[in-house]
Formats: structure tokens, C-alpha cells, sequence
């Protein structure tokens, strides 16, 4: 008889980066709040915040974003406790991405917005959801592909390094763009297909529940629906709009739960 083991996954391990920019009026007390949102985003993904750095700047530092000193504490945090994943509360440019990924030795480093496009992924049910997702991530992508890859050094040029064609980066960039067009494509494609559908449903009254993420929208659309939307207590539990017919005082109308 076979035996069979099961092992839960463990979360990856993370550090969370937050500035205080005097420059766009950023208190402390407004990034801290940020930070926990942030907290709570990593949870959702599957990490364990695990260490929260925090620094009060005039304006970011161009390289790495944070001061020398506050990367030599982190660079030496995470080579202590086996740090592998590092989220910052603000959105990083390529350079910057790239650079702090030399500093602390080739581990993972992700900005807000990486983070949210992650668990976009992770939550995509429908056709339309995924493509969204996807085409998101490819444009966020695009912009950063020279600090992502390594071995595209050698498009730079020069004595001994020029040869024909066009290089590796722009192969790559162009595999990207085309991608971006084929999902444009097909939202388009799906958009038409959603026309057709809410034609289909008559001058029925149209009821959305509108809110920021995670205040309760799909427990509510249960309570009055009395269906079984997926409710979770997360960021961006919903990604696709879900919609359901209702009765409220003999009056019939369409119900919408919408993204976050």
C-alpha cells in the first residue's frame, strides 16, 4: 500500500521598505499606514512579513531609492536571517530595481505594484480576469526588462560585442509587444461578447456595490443575493465582476459585486 505525505507550503519570508518622502508630503504616520496594507497585501500573496524597515527622506535616492546606510542595514538583515523576498511600499524604476538587486546579492525585490499584479494572478478566474491580468503584467514588464535580465548585457555594443541582427533585449521586447497586441485582441473580442450579453438582459434596474478592497462587498452580495460568492477576508478576494438577479419589494433588479 503507498503511502502518501503531504507538506504544507511555507511562506516565503519578507522585509517590507517604507520611506517617508517630505518631497510628496508623506508623513510618517500616513506610511506607516501604508505599511500595514502592505502587511496585509504580502499575507494575501502567500509571505510572512517578518522585519518592517522604515526611513524619512526629503526625496528618493536615485540609485536604490533608500540611503546608503539604511541599505547596508537591510543588505545586512536579510543576509543574516535568510531573507530572499524584499517589497517596497513604492513604486521602484528599473534602475533601481536593478541595483538593489546587486546590492543584496540576487535576491527577489518588488515594488507595490509587482506585489498587487501578483496576487491579480493568483485570484484570476475568468477568461477576461486572466487576459486583464496578463496584459497588466506584460506592460508593467516591458519598461523593466534591461534591469530584469543578466545575460542582456551585451546588447550595449561596441569593439567585439556588435553582430548582426537585433539583440537579444529587443527580441524579447518585441515577443512582449506582440503578446500585447494578441490580449488587446482578445479583450476586445470578450468586451463585444459582454454587449451581447447585457443586451440580452432586458431594462432590468442595475445595482452596483462599490467599495475599496476588502469592506465587505461579496459577504454583502451573499446576504441579498443569498448565493455563494467567493468571500474571503483578503485584498482583492474579487477579481471578476459577478452579477445576480435580485427582488427587492417585488421590484426586480440586477445585482453587481465589483472588483475592489
Amino acid at each position: 500500500m503507498s503511502e502518501y505525505f503531504y507538506t504544507k507550503k511555507e511562506a516565503e519570508k519578507a522585509i517590507l521598505v517604507g520611506v517617508a518622502l517630505q518631497s510628496e508630503n508623506i508623513s510618517y504616520d500616513m506610511m506607516c499606514e501604508y505599511l500595514d496594507e502592505l502587511a496585509f497585501l504580502a499575507e494575501t500573496a502567500g509571505a510572512e512579513t517578518v522585519k518592517i524597515f522604515t526611513q524619512n527622506l526629503d526625496k528618493p535616492v536615485t540609485a536604490t531609492f533608500v540611503g546608503k546606510g539604511k541599505l547596508e542595514e537591510i543588505k545586512t538583515y536579510v543576509e543574516d536571517n535568510d531573507i530572499d523576498l524584499i517589497i517596497f511600499d513604492d513604486e521602484l524604476s528599473p534602475t533601481q530595481i536593478r541595483n538593489l538587486e546587486r546590492e543584496l546579492k540576487g535576491r527577489k525585490v518588488l515594488d507595490r505594484t509587482n506585489l498587487i499584479l501578483d496576487i491579480f494572478a493568483k485570484r484570476a478566474r475568468t477568461a477576461e480576469a486572466k487576459a486583464q491580468v496578463e496584459l497588466a503584467q506584460y506592460q508593467y514588464l516591458l519598461p523593466r526588462l534591461t534591469g530584469m535580465w543578466t545575460h542582456l548585457e551585451r546588447q550595449k555594443g561596441g569593439i567585439g560585442l556588435r553582430g548582426p541582427g537585433e539583440s537579444e533585449i529587443e527580441t524579447d521586447r518585441r515577443i512582449i509587444r506582440d503578446k500585447i497586441t494578441r490580449l488587446k485582441e482578445q479583450l476586445a473580442k470578450i468586451d463585444k461578447q459582454m454587449v451581447t450579453q447585457r443586451k440580452n438582459r432586458g431594462k432590468l434596474v442595475r445595482v452596483a456595490l462599490v467599495g475599496y478592497t476588502n469592506v465587505g462587498k461579496s459577504t454583502l452580495m451573499n446576504l441579498l443575493s443569498k448565493s455563494e460568492v467567493f468571500a474571503e477576508n483578503k485584498l482583492f478576494a474579487t477579481l471578476d465582476t459577478t452579477v445576480r438577479k435580485i427582488a427587492i419589494k417585488n421590484v426586480p433588479l440586477l445585482l453587481a459585486d465589483t472588483v475592489g
